[in-house]
């Protein structure tokens, strides 16, 4: 009996933090100080993905995935809101 109520127990907290976007793995939330931004143009070729921080965090952005790593990107620039506008196109042949 105890070990069906452990068991219940934690598949609710499972459940519960899926729906909460949280992981057990890391309850880290990454968030990039504004003298980290990149304020350079990136070339659409080289975005492998992006995802935007955390609304708890300081300063909004958007963390951009590279071949070489990451960068913090202000998501208001310019260039990389034609870069979503490209995106949510259904015809793009970009990624």
């Amino acid at each position: 009996m105890k070990i069906s109520l452990a068991l219940l127990v934690l598949l609710l907290a499972a459940a519960w933090a899926g729906r909460q976007g949280m992981s057990f793995r890391s309850s880290k939330v990454t968030c990039c100080p504004k003298e980290k931004f990149s304020h350079q143009k990136i070339p659409e070729a080289k975005i492998l993905e992006y995802r935007y921080t955390s609304p708890s965090c300081t300063h909004q952005a958007v963390l951009v995935t590279l071949p070489g790593g990451m960068v913090c990107v202000d998501p208001e620039e310019r260039w990389f809101q034609k870069y979503l506008r490209k995106q949510k196109k259904p015809n793009s042949t970009s990624k």
